[in-house]
Formats: structure tokens, C-alpha cells, sequence
């Protein structure tokens, strides 16, 4: 079976092609040109509308009301509304919980990341965090590394665990990147008080990247220049941003595209609320409410995620913090399959590359998605 898209507007981090064709022949793109293009066994009119590829989310916890700290079967209710939004791709990330329960959740995700490649695996956001910046994380589940917790975690997940966020102030922090990063997993630095030096150390362990730039870690003083500055100067790391308008000001956000071009991956941080209504949800062992669209720890003013999608994030960045429509599109697209290593094969409409595509229209809203080849939204 191969599919020609047709008439359509590329939009990729190489750029805009008008009149562009794509053929696909199962779950890789064969051949891209712009014109009539080549015959098909089916034919998808693109009609002028944006196509750009599937857009990868490393950082979300939930959607559609489910919360993927509840079993698999929220797991993958949460991830077919990311889906219908133009997110092809996605790891599931974990909230701090007891130890024996992330266990379980990490097979959960290694299960399913066995029976549907779209599922990326794991991104275990706790419980290696800062009890003085915990964000919706229960600080009675925080605690510093151990290897030989950290062992029993690898081991739950097989080989899915591609993604953890840790506070390298913690002791034992340095050695534990060394120990993750030894097995092939992404270190995040996020949820911390590190300073600028602690920073770089934990960049030279091998840390690759920064949690949610900018929350639930010191921001920019000018005698204290903190993990955020650590990150832009360093080119080996690529920054986290949750692009909601509540997270992190528009302007500031701008600040972070501008100082580390081609190292920005917009999350959505998202929460069983994304794609849902206002109301109360679990986050893990907390609760949080959800009143137009904002989430925070109930009874507090502290965020608790986000009600974001990424197709929402994208339209963000164009029309209010003024990104170059290409650039948004990589920092959905291009930029997180560097992080997960996957550059080679997601991230671009060009041939060898998988078939994600995302349909646009022209105010940056879904109007299809294909992942692998196949309608899924």
C-alpha cells in the first residue's frame, strides 16, 4: 500500500516547500518533490494546508482525563488524545510514587511500548527530586539516589526507561547520571536547587537536559546564574518548555529560542486534564484542580502541569512569542527525536523517515494525523 499527500504547504526544521507531494509505501516516507507527483494506491489532498511531521512530546503525565500513574489502560486513553492533537509520538512520564509502584508502572509502559512503537517508553520524573522545589510531586516520595534502587528500576522497565529527570545537588546525584547514562538513558536535570557550577557538573556526567525550563528550579540572578544559564552555554543540551502562557511569560520564552537555537523541545507537561473539562484529578498520590484550563495542587497556587496539547504549544509559539513557523515546528518535531536519539528516522518529511504526518490548517488547528502510515486522528 503506498499513500501520495498532494498540494500540500511542507513545513519541517528544513523549511517551507509549497505544492509539495510525499509517497509513503507502509510506514516509511519513500520519495518527497513538489508538482503532480507519482501514482499511489491512495491519494491524500492536502489542499494547500500546512503538513509538517508528527510531533514527539517527552514531558507529559496524562490526558483525556486519564492519568498514566493509574495502569495502562488510562496509559493509552491518555495518549489517543495526544493523538488526535498531532502528538504521533510520546514518552509516558511518571510521577514520584513508592518505589514498588514506579516498578510497576515502568513494566506497564514496557508492555505497551512492546505491542505499539508509538509508544516511546518511559520518562520517570521522580522520585530523585528536590524536596525544596517537589512542584505536584509528593515530597514524601523523594529521596536521593541509590544505585541499587536505581538498578531495580532499569530492571522493571527493560530497556524502556528513556527519560529521568534528577536534582544533582542530591548526594550520590553525579555518580547516578553516570550509572543511567551508561544504560542508554536520557538525564534531565529539573526539580532542583542546583547552582550554575552543580549544573555543569552534572552536563559533564553526561545530563543532556533541563526539565521545564525555568520551573521548579532557581531562575537567572545576576550573581547566581543558576541551571538555566548553565544550559544555554552548554550546545550539548536541549531545554524543556512548557508553552501555555502560564508556565513561562511569552517574552521569556522567546529569551530561551533566541539564546539556544536549535535546542528547545516543547512540552506539555500535561495532566489527565488535557483534552478534558475543569474539575478535580489525581496526580499521582496528589489532587489537583483544574479551573479554566489552569492546573494547580488543590487548595494552592502551586502549577500542577498543564491542560496543554501540542498542537496548542505550536500555535503558541508562532502567534504569541513570535517563533519562526519552521523553528516552532522542530522544537515539536526534530529537536525531541535528538534527545531520544531518533534523528535519523523522526523529525523530517524526507525520505527513510518514518510516516508521521500532521495535517494544519491555517490557524495552526488539526485537521488529520497519520502516524506510521496510518489514520489515527
Amino acid at each position: 500500500m503506498t499513500i501520495l499527500f498532494s498540494r500540500a504547504r511542507k513545513l519541517d526544521a528544513h523549511g517551507q516547500i509549497d505544492d509539495f507531494w510525499m509517497l509513503v509505501d507502509g510506514d516509511t516516507i519513500v520519495s518527497t518533490g513538489t508538482g503532480a507527483g507519482p501514482t499511489a494506491t491512495s491519494t491524500v489532498d492536502v489542499g494547500g494546508r500546512w503538513l509538517t511531521p508528527g510531533f514527539l512530546d517527552l514531558h507529559a503525565h496524562g490526558g483525556g482525563g486519564h492519568s498514566y500513574d493509574s495502569g495502562a489502560e488510562d496509559m493509552l486513553a491518555g495518549i489517543a488524545t495526544h493523538r488526535a492533537h498531532g502528538t504521533t509520538r510520546s514518552l509516558i512520564s511518571l510521577v514520584a510514587n513508592p518505589v514498588n509502584e514506579l516498578e510497576a508502572s515502568l513494566a506497564a509502559v514496557a508492555r505497551l511500548a512492546a505491542s505499539d512503537p508509538l509508544i516511546l517508553g518511559s520518562h520517570l520524573e521522580g522520585p530523585y527530586l528536590s524536596t525544596h522545589r517537589p512542584g505536584a510531586h509528593s515530597k514524601t516520595f523523594l529521596h536521593e539516589p541509590q544505585p541499587a534502587e536505581i538498578d531495580r528500576l532499569l530492571d522493571a522497565a527493560h530497556g524502556t526507561m528513556r527519560q529521568i529527570t534528577i536534582a544533582p545537588e542530591l548526594p550520590n546525584a553525579i555518580e547516578a547520571i553516570e550509572i543511567l547514562v551508561e544504560n542508554e538513558v536520557v538525564v534531565a536535570v529539573g526539580h532542583t536547587e542546583s547552582d550554575y557550577e552543580t549544573t555543569r557538573r552534572a552536563f559533564d556526567a553526561g545530563a543532556r537536559l533541563l526539565t521545564h525550563t525555568f520551573n521548579a528550579m532557581p531562575g537567572i540572578h545576576h550573581r547566581a546564574p543558576g541551571p538555566v544559564i548553565a544550559a544555554f552555554q552548554d550546545e550539548r543540551v536541549i531545554l524543556e518548555l512548557v508553552l501555555d502562557g502560564e508556565h513561562v511569560h511569552p517574552e521569556v520564552a522567546a529569551l530561551v529560542f533566541g539564546e539556544a537555537p536549535g535546542r528547545v523541545a516543547l512540552v506539555t507537561d500535561a495532566m489527565a486534564a488535557a483534552g478534558s473539562v475543569d474539575g478535580d484529578y489525581a496526580l499521582g498520590s496528589l489532587t489537583v484542580t483544574v479551573l479554566d484550563g489552569m492546573a494547580t495542587l488543590r487548595g494552592t497556587t502551586t502549577i500542577a502541569g498543564s491542560t496543554l496539547t501540542q498542537d496548542v504549544a505550536l500555535r503558541f509559539a508562532i502567534s504569541r512569542v513570535g517563533i519562526a513557523p519552521a523553528a516552532a515546528v522542530e522544537a515539536i518535531t526534530l529537536t525531541p527525536a535528538r534527545v531520544l536519539g531518533l534523528s535519523h528516522r523522526h523529525g523530517l518529511l524526507a525520505p527513510g523517515f518514518v510516516a508521521d504526518a500532521v495535517v494544519l490548517g491555517s490557524a495552526w488547528g488539526v485537521e488529520g494525523v497519520w502516524a506510521d502510515g496510518v489514520l489515527v486522528g
